[in-house]
């Protein structure tokens, strides 16, 4: 069987998902697509809107044959280690490709923009360093430090001020440096860009505009048409159960609590927290009673508000400088939920498989990613503060995959 990856997080699952899983499907002539998804906590610092186990099953009822879960070390990172994760995990499952949505389209221009940035790396980094010096957030610095070695291409370059783009030359970038053979694919994003906000005359929108819509609307029917049937009825169940969708917001009283707990000082040894930020964090826990005010206190030019939104996720999570300096690749397979398909995929490369493949967490409690995955879903069911929430602390460590 062929096989395809894409790394999704399914925020929720939506109308532009389907395009992609389909379109990936169709691109790379695929008989079984393998999605890693995101835990419980996500890319850009934030709380998931439903659970991974909720989201896993949205995406089997839309197509998807196996879903695994990428690592919260992984899930939480800065762009690169968060493709260097997902392209390891599909490249551990033997996937023949890997298809994922990009402002640009053409899988040509990526090719071409990696090339020069490996062959002008000492360049680049230099101007990286220039950059920052001056002040501006990293990621404006990468940019234009990548606008001012892009005069040495003649060929088409990507555009790596889209946030999609971005993330695609990090997997095809990961390829790369493992030496996979595994291919890289990608399709053009339609409708909606990655921050739009959601409009009633078009079926797709953004997942940023779907949440946005939640939380100000407070009305699953008011997304409907942004979601395909199966994700509606996700939604709903979740909603059912938990009573609130996951947020900062949700969330913050125990971020707070966290906080103010610690002396300023002792912030500083999670992970992603620099350059004295602690003191910023720990003196707008002393004066905001809400997420919002909070971060627009830290907010400055030097850290981006995804960058101190993943300090947060640490501080909350209790992951460390220590921690994510210990870890370097995947060291399981854990599915969260397979097709007939998907099942019978896995049992096919079962003994060719590099990493332990983890059904049951409980056989594999010693595995210290894995602990830090279990902490973290524990982490978010608690921060729901209802008590569906509180029930279903402990849970994840029982859970077994969703089976079609």
């Amino acid at each position: 069987m062929k096989a395809t990856g894409i790394v999704v997080e399914y925020n929720p699952f939506h109308n532009g998902h389907l395009h992609h899983l389909k379109q990936s499907q169709i691109q790379t002539s695929s008989d079984i697509t393998i999605a890693v998804m995101s835990g419980n906590f996500l890319q850009r610092g934030e709380p998931a809107l439903v659970d991974k186990w909720t989201r896993a099953k949205m995406a089997l009822d839309a197509g998807v044959d196996l879903i695994v879960e990428l690592p919260y070390a992984f899930a939480t990172a800065q762009a690169s280690d968060f493709a260097k994760g997902a392209i390891f995990l599909l490249d551990a499952l033997k996937c023949d490709t890997f298809c994922f949505g990009s402002e640009e389209g053409s899988i040509a221009s990526f090719e071409h923009t990696y090339n020069l940035l490996s062959s002008k790396k000492i360049e680049y980094n230099e101007a990286i360093s220039q950059f920052v010096k001056q002040g501006i957030s990293y990621p404006k610095a990468l940019n234009e430090a990548y606008k001012s070695i892009s005069r040495y291409s003649e060929e088409p370059l990507v555009d790596l001020s889209k946030p999609n783009n971005i993330l695609g030359f990090h997997y095809l970038e990961a390829a790369r440096q493992l030496n996979s053979p595994i291919q890289p694919a990608t399709i053009q994003r339609i409708v909606a860009n990655y921050h739009d906000d959601a409009k009633e005359t078009e079926s797709i929108a953004s997942a940023t505009g779907i949440r946005k819509v939640l939380f100000e609307e407070k009305e699953l029917s008011k997304v409907h048409s942004f979601l395909p049937s199966t994700s509606i009825a996700g939604l709903e169940h979740w909603l059912e159960h938990a009573e609130s969708f996951g947020s900062w917001e949700r969330f913050y009283p125990l971020l707070r609590l966290i906080i103010l707990r610690q002396n300023k000082k002792s912030i500083a040894k999670y992970a992603e927290v620099t350059e004295g930020i602690e003191n910023a964090i720990w003196n707008a826990g002393v004066k905001n009673e809400h997420f919002q005010p909070f971060m627009e206190q830290i907010k400055s030019k030097r850290f981006t508000w995804t960058r101190i939104q993943r300090m947060l996720t640490h501080i909350y999570t209790d992951f460390t400088w220590e921690q994510l300096r210990a870890i370097e690749y995947p060291t399981y397979i854990r599915p969260l939920a397979m097709s007939s398909s998907g099942q019978a995929y896995l049992q096919s490369i079962k003994k060719d498989l590099q990493l332990p493949l983890v059904s049951r967490v409980a056989a594999s409690k010693e595995n210290i990613l894995l602990q830090l995955d279990i902490k973290a879903a524990n982490l978010y069911y608690l921060g729901l503060q209802t008590n569906y929430g509180a029930s279903m602390v402990g849970s994840d460590f029982r859970q077994i995959p969703f089976r079609q």
